[in-house]
């Protein structure tokens, strides 16, 4: 046995999408033990429900993450409603639903890609990105923005979607989904992909459990805990809904996991697009957050749970607003999927957790 060395891995690194940092304990070529250091790119946007009210901190909200953009101005408008009993309009709950399976789509097209860039597959990578831009396309036609949205609000959405623009999304993601399947052919069957993730970064279902993962990384190891199932907003009037599980645990799973989210939140939209009611997509909400009173939210975001925590003082100004969001629950699990492999292997373990520093520090 080799004598251990530390190797710094990271914030800046070809493959890393992220600023994450790791102390790699070495033996040899062998990975003993990973030690994260996070805290780059910290910004206190919590703080600044001190001086921003409840209505112009969704769009603090949309900023923690520029690929979890919709996610969090959703998760936090639901938050507030929640916690000053807003009833919003239900076609507003459904349209809310579209965009963040939209947004879905674009954030596990956008991690495929990476992950093909990080085991030399660059026409893979391409094509992912290529489709990617389509559904950025649908985004901007429909809320005018390509990453930050700016179409949610407390009470509602900002904006409608007409029966053309419904309809393009369908016909735009049909389309999607038939050039698509010839882009999972070649993560799920092709022998270069396998030979970088079959049997890689394997955690359990019993350490998934153990260590609360979350997302996809925590379903590649058969732990069922898919926010969507609760059924909450427009996600309840879906007929069948069953969270896509694997139960290999390595990072072939995971890859397997997220190429068939993608099919699965078209299918979702196509399915809410059939059924969305008529009627207003906003209501007037009035008044503050009473004093002391407090609520919380979940909600799934492309990399896992994400849970929202408010707490009013009467004003319009919150007095505390706290996210957990889905990567600071799955630094533990990455730490584990890295201790005992290879040091070449590291990066393909850290891209197939989708780490999303932005959000964790914010």
């Amino acid at each position: 046995m080799g004598k251990a060395t530390v190797i710094p891995f990271g914030p800046q690194h070809p493959v890393l999408p992220e600023p994450l940092h790791l102390d790699l304990v070495v033996e040899d070529e062998t990975v003993i033990e990973a030690i994260p250091q996070i805290g780059f790119i910290h910004r206190g946007l919590e703080k600044l429900v001190e001086t921003r009210d409840f209505n112009q901190f969704v769009y603090v909200a949309e900023r923690i993450c520029g690929i979890c953009a919709f996610g969090h101005s959703m998760g936090y408008a639901e938050t507030i409603e929640r916690l000053m009993e807003v009833e919003i309009p239900r076609r507003s709950e459904y349209l809310r639903v579209i965009w963040h399976e939209m947004s879905r789509i674009h954030s596990h097209l956008l991690w495929m890609g990476l992950a093909a860039d990080a085991f030399g597959f660059e026409s893979l990578f391409m094509h992912c990105w290529r489709l990617r831009e389509r559904v950025l396309d649908l985004f901007e036609a429909t809320t005018g923005g390509r990453v930050i949205f700016s179409v949610v609000k407390v009470g509602g959405v900002t904006r409608d979607m007409t029966a053309d623009q419904l309809e393009r999304i369908k016909t735009t993601l049909e389309g999607i989904k038939g050039e698509y399947a010839q882009i999972c052919k070649a993560f799920l069957n092709d022998t270069s992909v396998k030979n970088r993730t079959v049997g890689i970064g394997t955690i359990s279902e019993a350490d998934a459990r153990a260590q609360c993962m979350v997302g996809p990384f925590a379903r590649a190891s058969n732990f069922d805990n898919d926010i969507r199932a609760l059924g909450n907003g427009a996600y309840g009037d879906l007929e069948d809904f069953s969270p896509i599980l694997d139960t290999q645990g390595d990072c072939y799973a995971r890859v397997k996991v997220r190429a068939l989210e993608v099919v699965q939140a078209i299918d979702i939209i196509n399915e809410l697009i059939a059924k969305i009611p008529a009627g207003d997509v906003a209501v007037e909400v009035k008044g503050a957050p009473a004093e002391g009173a407090q609520t919380s939210n979940v909600l799934e975001q492309p990399r896992g749970e994400c849970y929202y925590y408010a707490l009013g003082n009467g004003t319009k100004n919150l007095e505390r607003m706290r996210m957990r969001t889905p990567t600071s629950q799955n630094i533990a699990g990455m730490t584990t999927a890295l201790a005992g492999c290879d040091l070449a292997d590291v990066n393909m373990i850290v891209l197939t957790i989708d780490p999303c520093i932005s959000c964790t520090e914010r």
